[in-house]
């Protein structure tokens, strides 16, 4: 009886609805990767290849159960160690990397011993960074009961001194895709860390106008240069130009778009069926996963695609109301914004919606990095129904008992 009654509170603290989603997805995600390796024309070992991302599978599942059991307040603790230890993985790439790749991508984001690429740090310290913010968010407001303008825009400042080193380190890595993340990530955790709509209204509309006015310099060869003379890579004014116009240089640096258009398109409404490829895509098993879905399922096998992440992102969005801890609220908050930025920009590149930024799909296309990621942060999601009691009250109280000392002997010192 006490084991059956131990088996039903596990089992209620466990959201399935979170779960499943994750599940299928990683199904879908194998089944892609496998037409994609299939009809590589540079792949060779495909039972390798996926058994390599199977194994990526199999050790986020064991990171997600550690991090379910582990306590806020020993998480609470280790984040400022993640940051800085994450902060030293950022600088690996820019001292080992494959000159080889980065011939490729023009990036330099990938940790690479003797040639061979190991992982991507970028896409296990969004995690830390998410951790970060959440830590400064909540301490912030644990110390500052009392909200002004002049405490949320010291918010603001401190956040944006997490993000800044980075950036720094990305920047480095000439990776400017994952900055987007980053920013995307932040940007998510300002606008619900309680911040003043006095702030946030000229704040956001500042970022709008930066954004429009960057995309108007690109299109004007004047404007081309001073983004030239600030850092802009040739293979970034080059995926805008697709963007724009996916057909203008089919056969050049167009050809990844139109290919990817093309593939989407013979798709059509249900598919031409499993592992039937027609459409040449580079870079398929990663950046371009969605052509195989859309070629080989169709508008249906697509949509049903989108439809699990919407899923997944709702659930969240629910454990997150239903939680009483300010640092995991922040948390999900960031794992949200994580994964619907994936979502969005990779299906949006796919379609031709948005520029191509070498975003992967979460828990679909190829990279253990990214599925290490995405799947601590799903942990991180369902922890938050293990660790209901926030541990940072003590230390809230702690500032709080202090603050009514000093209110009473101020008001000891007026009355004498």
């Amino acid at each position: 009886m006490e084991k059956t009654r131990r088996s039903l509170n596990i089992d209620s603290r466990i959201d399935y609805g979170v779960i499943l989603p994750v599940f299928l997805l990683s199904i879908i995600g194998m089944l892609a990767l496998y037409v994609a390796l299939t009809h590589d024309l540079i792949t060779q070992n495909v039972p390798d290849m996926m058994f390599r991302q199977g194994i990526w599978y199999v050790i986020g599942i064991i990171l997600v159960f550690i991090v379910i059991h582990m306590s806020s307040k020993l998480l609470w603790r280790l984040t400022p160690i993640f940051y800085v230890g994450g902060f030293g993985l950022m600088l690996l790439p820019v001292f080992f990397y494959n000159p080889a790749l980065v011939a490729r991508t023009g990036s330099r984001n990938w940790v690479a011993f003797g040639g061979s690429p190991l992982f991507q740090p970028s896409e296990l310290v969004k995690i830390a960074f998410i951790l970060t913010l959440a830590y400064v968010i909540t301490k912030h407001n644990a110390f500052y009961t009392i909200r002004t303008l002049l405490t949320d825009m010291w918010l603001i400042v401190k956040m944006v001194g997490v993000l800044i080193p980075l950036m720094f380190t990305l920047a480095l890595q000439r990776d400017f895709g994952t900055g987007l993340v980053y920013i995307a990530i932040l940007a998510g955790m300002i606008f619900l860390s309680g911040i003043s709509w006095r702030i946030l209204l000229p704040l956001f509309a500042a970022v709008f106008i930066i954004g429009a006015g960057t995309i108007l310099l690109v299109l004007h060869p004047t404007g081309r240069d001073l983004l030239y003379s600030i850092g802009f890579q040739p293979y970034q004014f080059a995926r805008i130009d697709s963007w724009l116009d996916p057909f203008h240089d089919p056969s050049g640096v167009s050809f990844q778009q139109a290919r990817a258009l093309i593939a989407i398109g013979t798709g059509g409404m249900f598919g031409q069926g499993f592992n039937v490829i027609n459409t040449y895509v580079p870079v398929r098993e990663s950046d371009m996963i969605f052509t195989v879905i859309g070629e080989n399922f169709g508008f249906i096998g697509s949509t049903l695609v989108i439809l699990l992440y919407f899923i997944l992102i709702y659930r969240m969005i629910r454990v997150t109301f239903d939680s009483n801890n300010q640092y995991y609220t922040a948390i999900s908050t960031g794992v949200i914004m994580m994964v619907l930025f994936h979502v969005l920009t990779n299906i949006g590149a796919n379609i031709g919606l948005l520029p191509l930024t070498g975003i992967p799909l979460p828990f679909i296309s190829q990279g253990g990095s990214a599925i290490v990621s995405n799947l601590i942060g799903v942990g991180l999601i369902l922890s938050m129904k293990y660790n209901t009691r926030p541990d940072y009250e003590d230390w809230q109280k702690q500032r709080s008992d202090l603050v009514e000392k000093r209110n009473v002997q101020r008001k000891a010192r007026v009355g004498s």
